[in-house]
Order: structure tokens, then C-alpha cells, then sequence
């Protein structure tokens, strides 16, 4: 039940790495990454949450319907703008 692979953590700095990068966010602005599974109809499977709170306490959340192991660079490039 609890036996779930947690996920390396060089992949996890690397995807936040992407998202500083791409969105220029600042050292003072805390990343977290979470990876949910979905059990509802027409939910994707796994998706995998990126949540930005910045030191004014504004947030801002993306998404990408893959597990945390499976997102690449080009899983963010891709991202638009407005998907927070």
C-alpha cells in the first residue's frame, strides 16, 4: 500500500531548475514538486504539481500529466504562460 518509490532527488532539482530557468524565479521564491495519482474518471493516471510561493506570499501552480521520473526539460518549455 505505502511501498510507492519516492523519487530521485537529482530529477526533482532538475525540474526545478527548469522552472527557474524558464520563469526567472528568484532564490527567495520556495519550489515544491508533488506527484498525485488520480483515481477519478477521466483524470489523468499520475500528474505532477509544481507550486511556487513567493516571499510576498503570492503562488502560483503548474501541471503536468506525468509522473515526477518521466518530465523533461522540454516538459516545461512546453508549458504556457497561463497554465498557474
Amino acid at each position: 500500500m505505502f511501498n510507492k518509490k519516492k523519487p530521485n532527488l537529482e530529477t526533482i532539482q532538475n525540474i526545478k531548475n527548469y522552472f527557474i530557468k524558464k520563469y526567472e524565479i528568484p532564490e527567495s521564491t520556495i519550489l515544491s514538486i508533488a506527484e498525485l495519482n488520480c483515481h477519478e474518471p477521466d483524470c489523468p493516471p499520475t500528474e505532477t504539481v509544481i507550486t511556487s510561493r513567493s516571499i510576498d506570499g503570492t503562488t502560483k501552480n503548474w501541471k503536468i500529466h506525468k509522473p515526477i521520473e518521466e518530465i523533461s526539460e522540454k516538459d516545461v518549455k512546453d508549458l504556457e504562460n497561463n497554465n498557474h
